[in-house]
């Protein structure tokens, strides 16, 4: 069996009146990617800190890295790589400079070699120089990445990394991530795009706290029960509104130029379309659904946040 690298049952955390993450299970084995999904606000990024020492559960137990959550958050800080959301190194330093200061504060030695090595897989090497500051979003996400790695961690815990950067600094990004992964590394990335949860082993949806879905994208969409048809045609957007709300239509959505039809009654939903499948000028084509579908009829079927 392979072994754990998080292994934490019944996690729970409020704020004062106001419940974060209810009783969250995670058992990820060592080197897979993971992708941890959710709407703002849905108990991420406070499961991401209890995992690595950073906040302490009020209620809760298991393992990271083989270290008790509770007893060890100091040894799981030293071999976990965290990456905030928010851009946090010093804007006034060069590239280089904020990987040295990350070393030293690691105390960690071979410092110029480990900073020559991070700054070369990540591709740094012509900007080194350049003051954090002055750095585009994906640059940026790269000084991050390799301020994370610097001390060889066992574990990533990536927070929504990618929010704010362009789609080849994306793709390159990700491609480091299983780069890593390759290497033995375990990541676990919280993310709002569909296309990269579709690049993880598996994935974890979180609503309101409360873990709703988990299992591979397939398992997922499966579990999910929904069925989806696409519509295209010239003017397809007008039957969006036509169409919400119909029994036996849980969703409607529109994607690009076409519109995506759901319902987990087949019957019921095929019943809802017939009317519209016989208007001239639209194709209706049944497929599986997207992940984005799945995770739009999860949202609807929570309903609001009542925290």
């Amino acid at each position: 069996m392979t072994a754990l690298a998080i292994d934490v049952r019944g996690l729970t955390k409020s704020f004062g009146p106001t419940r974060a993450v209810s009783d969250v299970a995670i058992a990820m084995p060592k080197g897979q990617v993971w992708g941890f999904l959710g709407p703002n606000g849905s108990g991420k990024t406070t499961t991401l800190r209890m995992l690595c020492g950073l906040l302490k559960p009020d209620a809760g137990e298991g393992t990271c890295l083989g270290y008790d959550i509770l007893a060890d958050s100091a040894r799981i800080k030293r071999e976990v790589g965290y990456m905030t959301q928010k851009f946090s190194f010093w804007e006034d330093l060069s590239i280089r400079e904020n990987l040295e200061f990350v070393a030293r504060a690691y105390s960690l030695g071979r410092m110029n070699q480990r900073v020559d090595e991070a700054i070369e897989r990540l591709g740094l090497g012509h900007r080194q120089r350049q003051l954090a500051g002055a750095l585009s979003g994906g640059w940026k996400q790269r000084l991050a990445l390799a301020a994370c790695i610097l001390h060889e961690p066992k574990l990533l815990l990536l927070d929504e990394p990618t929010a704010g950067v362009d789609p080849q600094a994306r793709r390159d990004f990700w491609d480091q991530i299983h780069h890593l992964s390759a290497e033995g590394l375990t990541v676990l990335v919280s993310t709002h795009y569909m296309d990269e949860a579709e690049r993880c082993d598996r994935i974890v949806y979180i609503a309101y706290g409360n873990v709703v879905a988990r299992g591979t994208v397939q398992e997922v969409i499966t579990s999910s029960g929904l069925e989806t048809w696409i519509v295209e045609g010239e003017g397809v957007r007008q039957l969006l509104t036509e169409l919400s709300g119909k029994p036996g239509i849980d969703h409607v959505a529109y994607f690009g130029a076409v519109l995506h039809v759901s319902g987990r009654d087949a019957a019921a939903l095929e019943r809802a379309i017939a009317t519209f499948r016989a208007l001239p000028g639209f194709t209706w084509t049944k497929t599986r659904p997207s992940l984005e579908d799945v995770f739009i009829d999860l949202m609807q079927r929570q309903g609001a946040d009542k925290r």
